[in-house]
């Protein structure tokens, strides 16, 4: 969202507005970007623009004929209703931002999008913002560098040049860049590459510093919460918005008990190297849209290296949740079985005291644990050691008839006392 000059929220007048459509209200809030809200679908029976515009007020975006500052168009994109209005308000929004750009100076950009080509090599999806673009340019991306060898748009036409607002699809990088890295047109190839070892330079500084720099604070935090489990991750995508996607839903899982560490994150195939960082760290390696090398598999399959391959990010996602509720302490919850009133007493040698009781609830069990309640208040706990049924030891005894109960270790039992009997058993811990 930071790249956009406008977002366009587009919402359907039959389904309202959506989970995606509140996400999407909250991405550009967060940019700071102004948004214009298209109504689509008003040619559908059942389409209501108003109850749209009513909800969406809910989120802060009024619409300007209620007196609001957000622009708001119905439109039918099937039926090509309303669209030549919405271009005219987009074109308006432009001009009172006062959004233009130079095409005769230096060239800046943004990556959108990268990923590793077999074929062509490290190629990514730039956004001419300011300056032109040609062919033969030296450039600095981020920590990255090059010269573009071609540049093709979003219809596969190659070009050789790019003005401001032009989506191109550059080849010429020496290695795969981020999305949202700057995109600079400098003086030569020369000037690019050492551009670039400078960054590279002060990105390996910034991420020492954060690798060896602990501070009393911190270690007294983590020193009060307990031990911290880890759930190391390994991250392959085939496109870098993947990366970026799955990194930040990832980080979202963490707690205060599991946190998720992602130790290393690219785009391309998994490799021997992914495997033995995993070997060496204990990690786990999420393929997304990617596949295995041959030689990547037989170091995986000798090191006993978890490796899974996903084509949805939800799944992937559900898995690790999976897998992190794993690393949770278990949680262990008495569950009761059933209820005897105690009606007499037995004080019978070599046994000691023994309640005669009457089962009024569920049943009652041999070796189970078991609560001594008086007036409401548990006064003992223990184990039945003892069940008999008139002169026979039994295992169980159910609602309805009486039985002889030993409590080990209780000698106390009163008249109208409750026994009750209960079973510990240990559940999934849940994030």
């Amino acid at each position: 969202a930071k790249v956009t000059d406008i977002v366009i929220l587009v919402v359907a007048a039959d389904d309202g507005v959506m989970n995606q459509t509140v996400e999407a209200i909250n991405h550009a809030k967060a940019a700071g970007v102004p948004l214009i809200v298209a109504i689509n679908k008003i040619d559908k029976p059942n389409a209501n623009p108003e109850r749209v515009k009513q909800s969406l007020t809910e989120y802060g975006l009024v619409p300007e004929a209620w007196g609001g500052q957000t622009i708001m168009a119905e439109i039918s994109a099937k039926q090509k209703i309303g669209l030549q209005e919405l271009l005219e308000l987009i074109l308006l929004q432009a001009e009172v931002l006062e959004l233009r750009g130079n095409p005769s100076r230096s060239m800046t950009g943004t990556v959108i999008e990268a990923k590793l080509d077999r074929g062509r090599g490290p190629v990514a999806t730039v956004l001419v913002q300011d300056g032109t673009l040609h062919t033969g340019d030296a450039f600095v991306c981020g920590t990255h560098f090059g010269r573009v060898r071609a540049m093709i748009n979003d219809r596969g036409e190659k070009l050789e040049s790019a003005g401001p607002s032009t989506p191109v699809e550059v080849i010429g990088f020496d290695s795969v860049p981020q999305a949202g890295d700057d995109f600079v047109v400098v003086t030569d190839e020369k000037r690019a590459k050492e551009l670039a070892a400078q960054r590279m330079q002060k990105q390996r500084e910034i991420d020492l510093a954060k690798t060896t720099r602990v501070t009393l604070e911190d270690f007294y935090k983590k020193m009060k919460k307990g031990v911290v489990k880890d759930l190391n991750l390994i991250l392959k995508a085939d496109v870098q918005g993947s990366i970026e996607a799955l990194s930040e839903a990832l980080g979202r899982l963490s707690t205060e008990a599991v946190r998720v560490n992602i130790l290393h994150a690219s785009v391309g195939a998994i490799n021997e190297s992914d495997c033995m960082l995993a070997s060496a760290s204990e990690a786990i390696i999420l393929g997304f849209n990617v596949k295995t090398e041959p030689g990547a598999q037989a170091v995986a399959d000798q090191e006993k290296i978890d490796i899974r391959l996903y084509n949805v990010i939800y799944d992937a996602l559900e898995d690790v949740r999976k897998a992190m509720e794993g690393l949770l302490e278990p949680v262990y919850e008495k569950r009761l079985v059933g209820k005897a009133k105690v009606i007499q007493i037995f004080n019978i040698s070599r046994v000691g005291v023994v309640a005669g009781s009457m089962v009024s609830e569920g049943k009652i069990l041999r070796g189970s644990k078991a609560h001594v309640v008086r007036d409401g208040k548990t006064i003992f706990e223990g184990e039945i050691s003892s069940l008999k049924r008139v002169k026979d030891d039994v295992k169980e005894v159910v609602s309805g008839f009486d039985c002889g109960i030993t409590v080990g270790g209780f000698q106390n039992f009163q008249v109208n006392d409750v026994i009750e009997s209960y079973v510990v058993e240990k559940v999934t811990a849940h994030l």
